[in-house]
């Protein structure tokens, strides 16, 4: 007979994984569903995350290992697969993967979300060969060269901060007049002398031969075109929530967010969505974590009932 689980969590990001520890501290019987061997989500690129409170300096590697141990040291189960559906039949919910059938109580969607691509000509044809969408990951390859990052939030600030250390120049391409990104980061970018700002551009088209050698630039005041010589462009312009691969999610946004209050309660009794996946207006770690928790103290409520 197949194990009926109180709680599946899809996704073993920081919403996933502080669900997990929740919810095993609760008494529950859960799973943890994801696609790779390695939790952590998002935060396994992030070379530095600084803003968790405690923690400060933290890398995302080691906040992702520390909260996998965590899980581990509790007792979660841990198994791999993608879910492609999830079959209400109310009490129960069957969630399929390629190779196996799981059946639970309730359901935490805890996928996250993914880098948004600029959609330019070039972008998808140098795709690891000097457009990257990770600057921690694929920094290193760029010693002492020039590179651009595009985009105005958190991210981008941070991306051309951590690449500055050691390229010997970073072009910051921004869409608008002014960033959206966080204070402390933009004066840092600002009184970096390897930094230089671009204000309303966009990237057109990424040129090259076997790699990334120039961007066509478009200021989107005067309209004027120009070529920009670098040796790689990390894009960081937002992301896209991961629910395209599922089908049966409860209702969505048109941007494809699971509608989902800080209860994390859906429009599918027993299905809950916790982290970057559901509607909210702040996307870091810590509203994330924070989330995992609330998903498990309304789960709580509905199985009592």
């Amino acid at each position: 007979m197949m194990m009926i689980y109180d709680i599946i969590v899809v996704g073993a990001g920081p919403a996933g994984l502080s669900a997990a520890i929740y919810g095993k501290r609760a008494g529950r019987n859960i799973l943890v569903l994801d696609t790779s061997s390695i939790s952590g989500g998002q935060i396994l690129s992030t070379y530095e995350i600084d803003n968790y409170p405690g923690m400060p300096g933290v890398t995302g590697e080691e906040l992702a290992i520390a909260m996998r141990q965590h899980c581990e040291k509790l007792g979660v189960e841990f198994a791999r697969g993608r879910v492609t559906s999830i079959v209400d039949k109310g009490g129960i919910k069957e969630l399929v993967t390629k190779k196996a059938t799981f059946e639970t109580r309730t359901v935490i969607l805890a996928t996250g979300a993914t880098n948004r691509q600029l959609g330019c000509p070039g972008e998808e044809e140098f795709s690891g060969m000097g457009v990257s969408y990770c600057a921690t990951c694929d920094g290193a390859f760029f010693k002492d060269k020039v590179v651009a990052v595009v985009g105005g939030g958190d991210v981008a600030l941070e991306d051309a901060i951590y690449l500055s250390r050691f390229c010997t120049k970073v072009y910051l391409i921004h869409r608008r007049d002014e960033f959206r990104g966080a204070v402390v980061l933009q004066e840092q970018v600002k009184s970096s002398e390897r930094i230089e700002i671009i204000y309303d551009t966009t990237v057109e088209v990424i040129n090259g031969k076997d790699s990334v050698e120039s961007l066509l630039l478009k200021n989107r005041k005067s309209g004027q075109m120009n070529e920009l010589s670098v040796d790689g462009v990390f894009i960081a312009v937002g992301n896209v929530p991961n629910t395209n691969s599922i089908a049966g999610l409860p209702e969505m946004d048109e941007a494809g967010y699971i509608k989902a209050d800080e209860t994390c309660t859906t429009s599918i009794p027993g299905i809950f969505a916790a982290g970057d996946v559901r509607t909210k207006q702040l996307r870091q770690v810590i509203t994330a974590t924070a989330d995992g928790a609330n998903a498990i103290t309304s789960i709580e409520r509905f199985l009592q009932k």
